[in-house]
């Protein structure tokens, strides 16, 4: 859609007024009553306007936009092809469509209205956004994640990062197909996860990594019980009926009420699980998810942010360390006997996104980690198997 021209962003901001107005006596009118308020209030000045048809429709939709979505970036948020918006103040806005980033033309009106739009939205969901409290984190509705800052910690104007839930259910085959994944990889995986091996995926912001997890779990066997942990609810396991799904809390208004991913892995424990699917770990509730892992749930799952395997592996330690107190070697020793599989994705300059080293963890040497690389793709495009078919089916059988 295009940008609003500043004489009609005049007017929009003019007919705002009225349906306010227009509003101020109703409570909470849903959409579809909002909409009918905005229509009449246009039409009630449709000759004082001067506009045609096309703009009139255009007008109203910017305005309820405005008024009860995103206002001149919802149209990104209604692209299904447009997977992440961001707005780097009023004047400074882009988006990730197939893996790439672009540069919008839309642009706010200045950081007053960016920064409003930005505080009602957050304070719709509860989520306080204000300069005491000038960082905050958001899901949406439909599974995306917001995250804003406020003035004076973002100095150019307020920032605004959303990554869209798309609601596209990758399976393996289009993963295949798309150069994500080899079809040996896959059905090497699909025995692990069958077998309980339990594995960790890695791998940098927006690589891939809880797609691919969404897509291993449809290995995972129908009569098992699941339990998922997550920060925000992205996962979406398929065809497992005994599912229970837990959600972290931040903290209210008041500071109270936060329910953490290691609160929540604590009680998953006490709800009878055969796996537990941990979205993300990235602080000291790494120490409860490897106490998990090594309980008696073998085939769980879980992701990070890392630049490799091993990286991973050095980075979870410090985690544990921080969570348990346990010494060092401890540490090494608890992941090693908790962890099968290592697997990294990536995403290249050119955004495409696929697994470019999968990991055994062996027994520790000497204290420190020991890793047989089973598969490395280097720049996406050519697979290397670095073992044995012999060594692969070991490695995927059942315990």
């Amino acid at each position: 859609m295009k940008q609003l021209r500043y004489d009609t962003e005049i007017i929009k901001e003019k007919i705002s007024r009225y349906v306010l107005a227009a509003i101020r006596n109703e409570s909470e009118p849903d959409d579809a009553r909002l909409k009918e308020i905005i229509a009449n209030v246009i039409s009630e000045d449709s000759e004082k306007l001067g506009l045609s048809l096309n703009e009139k429709r255009e007008l109203a939709l910017n305005v309820f936009n405005s008024l009860r979505r995103l206002d001149v970036i919802e149209p990104m948020m209604q692209d299904p092809a447009v997977t992440e918006i961001m707005v780097n103040g009023p004047d400074n806005i882009f988006f990730e469509k197939n893996g790439k980033l672009f540069r919008s033309e839309i642009r706010f009106k200045d950081k007053n209205s960016l920064q409003t739009l930005i505080s009602c939205f957050f304070a719709n969901s509860n989520r306080p956004l204000n300069e005491a409290n000038p960082i905050s984190d958001l899901r949406l509705p439909d599974g995306s994640r917001a995250n804003a800052v406020l003035p004076p910690i973002a100095p150019d104007g307020p920032i605004l990062t959303i990554r869209k839930f798309t609601g596209i259910r990758h399976d393996i085959s289009s993963l295949i197909k798309q150069g994500f994944i080899s079809s040996d990889i896959a059905k090497f995986l699909y025995e692990c996860v069958k077998n309980k091996k339990t594995i960790f995926l890695c791998g940098g912001t927006g690589c891939g990594k809880t797609t691919f997890l969404n897509t291993i779990s449809s290995f995972i066997p129908k009569d098992e019980r699941i339990v998922t942990i997550e920060d925000s609810a992205e996962l979406s396991l398929q065809g497992i009926t005994n599912l229970v799904r837990l959600e972290a809390r931040l903290p209210g208004p008041e500071g109270n009420g936060e329910v953490t991913i290691g609160t929540l892995i604590r009680a998953a424990l006490r709800m009878r699980p055969d796996r537990i699917i941990v979205g993300e770990v990235r602080g000291t509730e790494s120490a409860d998810m490897m106490h998990a892992l090594n309980t008696g749930h073998p085939g769980s799952m879980c992701t990070g942010h890392a630049n490799s395997c091993y990286e991973m592996l050095e980075r979870l330690t410090g985690m544990v360390i921080a969570g348990s107190g346990l010494p060092f070697d401890a540490v090494i020793s608890q992941i090693s006997m908790g962890i099968d599989l290592v697997i990294h994705i990536t995403r290249n300059k050119d955004g495409k996104r696929y697994v470019d080293e999968i990991s055994s963890l062996l027994p520790p040497v000497d204290g420190e980690f020991k890793l047989m690389t089973l598969f490395t793709n280097e720049g996406g495009e050519k697979i290397e198997q670095h073992c044995s078919d012999e060594t692969l089916q070991k490695i995927s059988s059942f315990r």
